[in-house]
């Protein structure tokens, strides 16, 4: 397929028609990208409409994680200087959602380091849900690791609908980022997720030197999931961890990036993750050409947008987050 023909792939995959693995990619990498992000917006637009999904994450546990995700600040095999500490007080998180709920997010999300969270922590955690879903209008999302089917059925009888797990990149790229667990792992949690009701946010990272046949991986491998929620981060090398030094994507690497997950996972939410201020204005541009959602206020170690300012600025660009004015034409596009 010539570049000249992304938007006519816009219009057929509107219609129905959807990119596989095997399909050749490869138009992607040299198409304009004034004219993919002209065609994952009309994709975006009739598949989301003009809604834009907020989350919000706070990071419920930190530091002293076993594993050795190259990129991960927490990781305890790096030397990065974060705080670390036990899991919160029940207190603490439950009004840091409260706040983020009534400054308008959709989602709010508590995080956790290791590879699972267990025992006393993992039942923390599960009377925090619970309390939060009595208490609380805002919808409930967990990123706890690893975890088996019997834990995801308690969180999900605690009252969260959503997990968030990333595969992080394409399998073939996967040991050279991490060694201590396996991509597959990272699948048969998601699959297991998906099992017992939850939708997934699952996404991951670019900019670690993967190739652009990775990132098309990824997005091909995301869409076979039928995963609804994909977060991009592009990478912030952290001082002390296996990618400092690494330079920044280029801004247009990022934009491209996004816009092929929209053509690849057209149904889905691309959600804006780390890296967003590597982005024109913020990442206002991303959420006129095919991302549809982001994470909101402080991330987990690279600094992030206020709720305030990310409100004032949908409404700038005419979006809204309000699930009432949703006007998702197939009722399919990200988390609900």
């Amino acid at each position: 397929m010539s570049e000249t023909n992304v938007k006519k792939l816009a219009e057929k995959i509107i219609a129905g028609y959807r990119l596989k693995r095997g399909d050749d990619l490869s138009f992607f990498l040299t198409a304009p990208l004034s004219e993919l992000q002209e065609g994952a917006g009309r994709i975006q637009e009739h598949f989301c409409g003009n809604h834009v999904d907020f989350c919000t994450i706070i990071n419920g546990r930190s530091g002293r994680c076993g594993e050795n995700c190259k990129y991960c600040a927490q990781a305890a095999c790096h030397k990065t200087g974060i705080d670390e500490y036990p899991f919160l007080d029940k207190e603490e998180i439950i009004e840091n959602a409260k706040a983020n709920q009534e400054a308008g997010a959709n989602r709010f999300a508590i995080v956790t380091s290791g590879r699972a969270l267990v025992g006393k922590d993992f039942d923390k955690a599960i009377d925090t849900y619970k309390t939060m879903k009595k208490t609380l209008s805002i919808d409930l999302c967990a990123s706890h690791g690893i975890l088996d089917r019997e834990s995801f059925r308690r969180l999900r009888a605690a009252g969260v609908t959503s997990y968030h797990h990333n595969i992080e990149t394409s399998r073939r790229f996967f040991p050279e980022i991490c060694t201590s667990h396996t991509y597959d792992d990272r699948i048969r949690t998601i699959k297991i997720a998906q099992e017992e009701g939850f939708c997934v946010c699952s996404g991951g990272i670019i900019g670690m030197g993967e190739t652009w046949e990775d990132r098309l991986d990824m997005a091909i491998s995301l869409a076979e999931l039928g995963i609804e929620s994909i977060p991009i981060n592009s990478l912030m090398a952290i001082p002390g961890t296996g990618m400092e030094g690494r330079e920044p994507l280029p801004t247009e690497d990022i934009l491209r990036t996004i816009a092929i997950f929209r053509y690849i996972n057209p149904t889905a939410n691309i959600r804006l993750a780390a890296g967003r201020k590597l982005l024109p204005e913020n990442g206002a541009t991303a959420l006129k050409s095919g991302a549809s959602a982001s994470i909101t206020g402080n991330m987990l170690t690279t600094s992030g947008t206020t709720i305030k300012e990310d409100m004032e600025m949908i409404e700038r660009l005419g979006l809204t987050n309000r699930d009432e004015d949703c006007r998702a034409a197939t009722g399919t596009c990200g988390a609900r």
